[in-house]
């Protein structure tokens, strides 16, 4: 029962990565990791970045043309504008279809390695007992909960341990998140004091200014 145990630990660890960074960005980083790849998209992909980069180079040029003093220029710089506006579109829109085959053959994937397994696996093995509670340690009601729904009294079914593994993983996680924050925000917070006393340093440094007293006022303060 080790292994299972673990599989289930796994399983648990894996669907919390996934919902804390977001299907969607992962979605974006494989996407475009695989498009550096020899495969049939990449291609594709390569021809729309340089066709992107091209429009970009038309378009700034167009701008920086006018249309009264330089319109030939301007009309031939209009048409080629065109030209690759139309073909980068068309760019798009394959590429857009082919990222919509792959996320969707993304979240298969993910659904049969994330939920299908939290649901098959404490169905199929919610009899077996994942380890024994130590005899005595626990009263009558406690093992009941911890060996439900069909597990042997006195033991932790699988759906237990599935509790016990998503309950440990978001404890760590929160845990985690809030020294990193604590780390962050100390460190953010002596940097800006830092700053703020070398501006108060320099100012210091800087000699003052005298101010010019007009001869009219310093004659009415000595009457």
């Amino acid at each position: 029962m080790s292994t299972l145990l673990f599989v289930i630990f796994a399983i648990e660890l894996l669907a919390h990565v996934i919902n804390a960074i977001g299907a969607a960005q992962i979605n974006s980083l494989l996407w475009t990791l695989i498009n550096y790849l020899p495969v049939s998209t990449s291609k594709a992909a390569a021809e729309q970045r340089k066709l992107q980069a091209e429009y970009l180079r038309v378009r700034q040029e167009l701008n920086a043309t006018s249309s009264q003093d330089e319109f030939a220029k301007w009309a031939k710089l209009r048409r080629q504008h065109d030209k690759l506006l139309d073909k980068l579109d068309a760019a798009k829109k394959g590429l857009e279809a082919s990222r919509s085959k792959f996320d969707n053959y993304l979240t298969a994937v993910r659904l049969l390695l994330t939920k299908a397994p939290q649901y098959f696996l404490p169905f199929w093995y919610g009899k077996e007992a994942m380890f024994w509670l130590p005899y005595g340690w626990f009263p009558y009601y406690a093992e009941w909960i911890i060996s439900f729904p069909r597990a042997p009294l006195g033991s932790v079914s699988a759906p237990s341990w599935q509790l016990a593994c998503s309950g440990f993983i978001a404890l760590v996680s929160e845990l985690v998140v809030f020294v990193w924050t604590a780390l962050f925000s100390r460190k953010a917070a002596a940097e800006g004091s830092s700053t703020t006393r070398e501006k108060g340093q320099q100012q210091a440094k800087t000699p003052k200014k005298k101010v010019a007293v007009p001869a009219e006022q310093s004659e009415k303060k000595e009457l």
